[in-house]
């Protein structure tokens, strides 16, 4: 396994792996929200369902690292501080800017700035990784992937004194984001990263569930169809952390984060097989081919020293 999850080709399959399962998220969530009764604007109940979906997805994680090695999967005591960061960072300071983000601008605004992610990354892997250096390339493929994002919503994107405020926190969650995958590159490193994804989410969703609780967030899981969309999405999140971890681990954080500008591009895939929403639009093929492009271009031609 170790092997296969080293290998150049399998990153980039890998990566798209995990593209492809967040974008699941975005109808399911919707659909979470309706059998929920969740208001758009109940923040609150929001974190609630977060928390839930990132803590049973630490567990799951857990419970898999422990069939596969018939043993606990919980990181040294030397490595507790530095994974709960990553929880902090990753999962909990993201989500919790995003869902608040969301509440203050369109969803259209929050598809383009979340895609900001990939570039931010990228800027970081620069700066704190020898081996994965800033290029032209580089910029100009997460530019063109940025577009190829705003072209999909450019028809609903909108800016307001109120859209703004929301477009700032959204910005925080993507900052949050692209430090998390910094992070995650740095300490996932001689160590196993069943045990990272597995505490980092657990202590991540927890924080999320928390805040939601003492804000008065309520969840009302009263019939089957809520709980198999929980289910759905914490194995969504534990199969992909885990997998996007392990890839971390072992390549240039630039050759993966760039991968992420998929995800909303996988989100109105899904959309449309789960929700029926119409996809088959001009802007749509467009996207998709500015951000395919985008992809090609950071990596066509990476440094040597990077693999």
């Amino acid at each position: 396994m170790r092997k296969l999850i080293k290998n150049k080709t399998f990153s980039y399959f890998g990566a798209l792996i995990c593209a492809a399962l967040w974008g699941t998220a975005f109808p399911l969530i919707k659909l979470g929200y309706e059998k929920l009764d969740i208001a758009q604007s109940d923040i609150a109940s929001k974190l609630l369902f977060a928390g839930e979906r990132f803590a049973l997805a630490g567990i799951i994680v857990f419970i898999f690292g422990f069939l596969i090695y018939r043993k606990s999967p919980l990181p040294k005591k030397t490595d507790l501080a530095a994974i709960s960061l990553l929880g902090i960072v990753q999962t909990a300071l993201q989500y919790l800017f995003a869902y608040i983000g969301v509440g203050f601008t369109a969803a259209s605004n929050t598809s383009v700035i979340t895609g900001t992610v990939s570039i931010i990354s990228v800027i970081l892997a620069g700066i704190f990784f020898k081996n994965d250096k800033l290029t032209v390339l580089k910029i100009t493929g997460c530019i063109l992937g940025l577009f190829g994002i705003a072209c999909v919503n450019f028809t609903d994107f909108s800016l307001s004194p109120i859209t703004f405020l929301g477009d700032i926190i959204v910005l925080l969650s993507a900052v949050s984001g692209a430090f998390g995958n910094i992070i995650t590159k740095k300490i996932s490193y001689g160590k196993d990263p069943t045990a990272v994804t597995a505490l980092q989410l657990f202590i991540g969703g927890m924080i999320l569930f928390i805040i939601g609780l003492l804000f008065g967030g309520k969840t009302y899981f009263n019939s089957f169809e809520p709980i198999i969309i929980l289910v759905w999405l914490s194995l969504v999140s534990s199969i992909s952390f885990l997998l996007w971890t392990a890839l971390l681990k072992y390549h240039p954080v630039s050759r993966i984060t760039v991968f992420t500008m998929l995800i909303p591009v996988f989100g109105t895939v899904w959309s449309f097989i789960l929700l029926g929403e119409d996809i088959f639009k001009t802007e749509n093929l467009i996207s998709l081919a500015l951000v395919s492009a985008g992809i090609v271009l950071v990596n066509i031609k990476g440094n040597k020293n990077e693999d």
